[in-house]
């Protein structure tokens, strides 16, 4: 058990082992390829995924009906649309893979379950919905008080995955530039 994949993500609950076993059996494995949608915006979604190997972005429409990157979900990461899944509503965004991948699967009702009889489980997620907020709030602040040039830094510091296969349009959008914009970035830092 101490070698499965899941382990990078559940590793520090405080659980029993029965339970552990319990959480990770609980997940399917499935393997997805570059453009395949795990969510569209409108229906309501019944997973959440734990990306294992690959890169996958939320995104969403803004009033011109341009696509927006919202975040990127790399390796090791739970990739989620927290509102539609929790509050049983349909999802603003659309889930999206960028790469051919692995990930694992766990249904909205078997998470549900086991969430309500581990403690442990409850109070992984209890930190991670924590930490996951804690990290949208830092975003907000960032897209007001840094420049796009250090907000591409931040990026290419804190998520090189993202850099090395995401593609600059939508790395733009995420930053809130142009594609324009972030070429002239791009060749800045390189010329320093």
């Amino acid at each position: 058990m101490s070698g499965h994949p899941l382990m990078k993500i559940y590793k520090n609950l405080n659980i029993k082992e029965e339970e552990l076993k319990l959480i990770i059996n609980a997940h399917e494995r499935v393997e997805f390829e570059k453009g395949q949608l795990f969510l569209e915006r409108g229906q309501m979604a019944n997973a959440y995924y734990f990306i294992e190997v690959g890169l996958a972005r939320a995104f969403t429409y803004d009033f011109k009906g341009d696509e927006i990157t919202t975040d990127f979900i790399g390796e090791n990461e739970i990739l989620i649309e927290v509102s539609s899944l929790f509050r049983r509503i349909p999802a603003q965004e659309n889930l999206q893979a960028l790469s051919d991948g692995v990930a694992w699967r766990i249904v909205f009702n078997t998470f549900q379950d086991i969430y309500h009889k581990s403690s442990g489980f409850n109070e992984w997620g209890r930190a991670w919905m924590s930490e996951q907020l804690f990290s949208l709030k830092q975003r907000h602040i960032d897209s007001v008080s840094l420049s796009a040039s250090d907000r591409y830094l931040k990026l290419l510091t804190h998520k090189t995955q993202v850099i090395q296969q995401a593609s600059l349009k939508y790395i733009a959008s995420y930053l809130g530039i142009t594609d324009t914009s972030l070429s002239r970035i791009r060749k800045e830092i390189l010329s320093k």
